[in-house]
């Protein structure tokens, strides 16, 4: 599977493909899935924004067995294009059980460079089992009050904006738990008024052209809807789980060990 649109540089793409060659060659692993995160894969890139490559890689299944485990990170050297890296399964399957919503996201990029469908699906539908909308919706909630108090200016804003859309998404869709992970999809399939709708799609718009958005002040109809996106998202600090520890670590080892075997 392989989804490169075209506005991505060629020559980049090229220079990602042979870097996830040569990580599985010279580390002795499989790379079922590799995609685009960051601003690209989130859906409101500048000019100048860098490429964020990330991949999960499998090792050989003797090398799980170790009394001494690998590091579960393998990186490339980072530079101002390019930043490429990935997590051993093993990672990103106790990530997913513990509900962390980068792991999940991963799952659902716009942009592949490599992936297997069905490795991608298993994780999914691991992760729809698993994961709570609780931890979610929490990881989302404290990402964008972070970025709210940072200095303010319209490139930070997008960083508030996402995950208030994540939040908005998880309101409309009670029975799901894994939000798409790019910002026009998740206001379209989020049930947003129009004016909402159209307004972050004209501020996506000014991002693509703009090198530098600089202090701006964020449009007032946007900072509304966060405002509000956070305030009823304040349910989450204290969901209770909906599932056992137990029950979803043991479904986690089952996916695993199955994948292994």
């Amino acid at each position: 599977m392989r989804a490169i649109p075209a506005v991505l540089d060629p020559d980049v793409v090229t220079e990602i493909d042979r870097r996830l060659a040569g990580v599985a060659r010279e580390h002795d692993v499989e790379i079922p899935w590799a995609i685009e995160s960051g601003s690209r894969a989130w859906g409101f890139p500048s000019p100048d924004s860098d490429y964020d490559c990330r991949f999960v890689f499998v090792r050989p299944r003797e090398r799980y067995l170790s009394l001494w485990p690998e590091r579960d990170v393998i990186e490339t050297p980072l530079d101002a294009v390019f930043d490429v890296n990935g997590w051993d399964l093993a990672k990103s399957v106790r990530l997913i059980a513990k509900g962390n919503a980068t792991a999940v996201e991963w799952l659902r990029s716009p942009i592949v460079y490599t992936g297997d469908p069905a490795f991608r699906d298993g994780l999914l539908d691991l992760a729809d089992r698993i994961v709570e909308r609780g931890s979610i919706g929490r990881h989302y909630l404290h990402v964008a009050r972070q970025q709210r108090a940072g200095a303010r200016s319209l490139k930070r804003f997008f960083y508030v904006l996402r995950p208030a859309a994540a939040l908005r998404w998880l309101e409309v869709h009670p029975a799901q738990a894994v939000p798409p992970m790019d910002l026009p999809t998740l206001i379209d399939e989020g049930d947003v008024a129009d004016h909402v709708r159209t307004a972050v799609h004209d501020l996506i718009a000014l991002k693509a052209q703009t090198r530098e958005l600089g202090s701006g002040t964020p449009p007032t109809i946007l900072e509304s809807f966060v405002t509000a996106q956070l305030e009823r998202a304040e349910v989450y600090e204290h969901a209770a789980p909906e599932r056992r520890a137990d029950d979803v670590r043991a479904m986690a080892d089952e996916y695993f060990l199955s994948l292994l075997r």
